[in-house]
C-alpha cells in the first residue's frame, strides 16, 4: 500500500504531510527548508511507498493565482512531475489552509506552537492533504 505526501510550498520552508498506507489519516510530518526539500523527499522516498504527491495551489478566494509564489509553487509541481515520473502529481487549493491550522492549533491549546511556523506548516500540509482526499472520496 502507497502513502500520499502533501506539500506547503513556501521560498524559504515547506511543510509536508503523508497519509497512511490505507489512507484514511493525513498527518503533519515535517517542515524542512525548501533547499533541502528534494534531498528530504528521495531520502524519504527510500524507506516508504508514495504513490500521489499532492501540492497546494496558492490561489485567491476568486480562482487567481497567487503572485509571485504561484510561479515558484508551479516550477516545484514540474520538478516532482520530472524527477519522479512514476508518481502523480496534483494540485489542491490551499486556500485559508495556514488560517485554518492557526485555528486548530489555537483550539487544541497550542498557543506556544502558534508562534512556531514550521509547525503551522506541516498543520497547513496535512489540511491541504485531506481536503485532497475528501474531494477524492477517501
Amino acid at each position: 500500500m502507497s502513502r500520499w505526501m502533501s506539500f506547503d510550498y513556501g521560498t524559504k520552508h515547506t511543510g509536508i504531510a503523508v497519509t497512511d498506507p490505507l489512507k484514511l489519516i493525513a498527518s503533519a510530518l515535517d517542515t524542512v527548508h525548501t533547499q533541502d526539500l528534494f534531498d528530504f523527499i528521495s531520502k524519504y522516498l527510500e524507506q516508504e511507498s508514495v504513490e500521489r504527491f499532492v501540492v497546494g495551489e496558492p490561489l485567491h478566494p476568486d480562482g487567481q493565482p497567487i503572485q509571485p509564489i504561484y510561479g515558484h509553487v508551479l516550477g516545484f509541481k514540474r520538478k516532482l512531475a520530472k524527477l519522479y515520473p512514476d508518481i502523480e502529481v496534483v494540485f489542491q487549493d490551499e486556500s485559508h489552509s495556514s488560517i485554518e491550522a492557526r485555528e486548530i492549533i489555537q483550539m487544541s491549546g497550542g498557543k506556544k506552537k502558534l508562534k512556531d511556523k514550521h509547525y503551522i506548516d506541516q498543520v497547513s500540509a496535512a489540511l491541504i492533504l485531506q481536503q485532497h482526499m475528501e474531494k477524492e472520496g477517501i
